[in-house]
């Protein structure tokens, strides 16, 4: 990282002098900070903290990696977005609140989902990665893809009350690489073992805190003060404030960079991480227009809510409320003889509720609600509350 040609203005020295006072810091890391580019692959609930604190403390180039849209109910831990926003994408709201915060800092885009064929090309520009994404085979691809182009990754991640940080292939001081999340965890847990933050929920202080732990981890890793996670895991249970901090070490079967590497490439994660065998498994569904004709109509069929009670309170459609986590308890409520639609908030809980219960019992008479309720609040019934 050269720090040829970077000089403050005036301005600039009065913004970062709080920095540039530390004497462990001073000018030369603030330096450093302006002329790196780092990468946060999600705008959500952990990157949003890391984004805001990096681009105060004065990164030079900062990229941003989302396809999303802001929800409203993004807004209990996204604090990155207000109401004005909902309905824009992420990265451009993003980049409107960044660039206010921080005029001397460089915002660019990329509003995509970031996949094997796009990864190593948006990546590559890059000094860091900060990933802050919710799903396997995102964290899997963004780390075989810094692997494979030699850039440290700050990893994150949280459910509930709990967070994890790490600092993954990062090299020390004395030409040492650390592990990498492969080294941690070889292969992903079986599909639908671990549910999102969507469908498990996350206190909403929790990104905060450890989105913002990974801001510290760029920092000591661009500018080379105190020493950076690699090689430690880092957990943190707010509920009980708890933190322990895990030791580990690379693997040699490691199949990208161990001794032997099998993975040269970008490879399927989806597949790798079990996701596609269900995806491609289809359902049938029913659109929410289609629905509301049932409705009217008297057609015979019961509607099912697989949401949680929390979310039944707040916009319902007359469905019987069964959490998906109990559904194979209760699939005696739930006739075969009649058709049977069943609903979410967006449609991917409703789908593997289907999928349990025609892979244990046999139904052969279910239907989901394509888009959940969310869509039958959009094209049906407006009035209801959108969360």
């Amino acid at each position: 990282m050269s720090l040829r040609n970077i000089q403050f203005s005036k301005a600039e020295l009065a913004r970062y002098n709080r920095h540039i006072i530390i004497p462990e810091f001073g000018e030369e890391a603030q330096l450093k900070l302006k002329a790196a580019r780092v990468l946060i692959i999600g705008s959500g609930g952990l990157g949003s903290p890391a984004l805001l604190y990096l681009t105060a403390a004065g990164v030079g180039t900062i990229g941003i990696v989302d396809f999303d849209v802001v929800d409203d109910s993004n807004l209990q831990r996204q604090v990155l977005f207000d109401i004005r926003e909902i309905g824009k994408p992420k990265v451009e709201a993003a980049k409107r609140r960044l660039e206010a915060l921080n005029p001397y800092v460089n915002i660019v885009i990329h509003n995509t989902h970031i996949n094997s064929g796009n990864a190593l090309e948006i990546i590559r520009d890059y000094d860091v990665v900060a990933d802050g994404t919710d799903n396997f085979p995102t964290r899997y691809l963004v780390n075989d893809a810094t692997l494979l182009l030699d850039k440290p990754n700050v990893y994150g991640s949280i459910f509930q009350f709990e967070g994890q940080v790490s600092v993954f292939n990062y090299v020390n001081r004395n030409g040492e690489r650390g592990p990498n999340y492969r080294d941690l965890y070889p292969t992903p847990p079986p599909p639908g073992l671990v549910p999102s933050c969507a469908e498990g929920g996350v206190l909403g202080v929790l990104p905060g805190i450890i989105g913002s732990l990974q801001a510290l981890e760029v920092i000591k890793v661009i500018t080379g003060i105190g020493e950076p996670l690699s090689g430690r895991f880092y957990t943190f249970d707010a509920l009980n404030f708890e933190s322990r901090t895990f030791n580990i070490k690379r693997r040699e079967d490691n199949p990208v960079n161990g001794k032997s590497p099998t993975i040269h490439e970008l490879i399927d994660y989806e597949q790798f991480c079990g996701m596609r065998a269900v995806e491609e498994k289809p359902v049938k569904e029913i659109t929410a227009r289609d629905l509301y004709n049932w409705q009217v109509s008297g057609k015979p069929f019961k509607l099912i809510d697989v949401r949680e009670p929390s979310e039944y309170q707040i916009a319902q459609i007359g469905g019987e409320l069964i959490p998906l986590a109990t559904v194979a308890d209760h699939a005696d409520l739930i006739p075969s003889d009649i058709d049977v639609v069943i609903h979410c908030k967006s449609g991917a809980r409703s789908q593997k509720a289907i999928h349990e219960l025609e892979d244990k019992f046999g139904f052969k008479n279910l239907y989901n609600l394509k888009g959940g309720i969310l869509a039958y609040i959009d094209q049906v019934q407006p009035e209801l509350t959108r969360y």
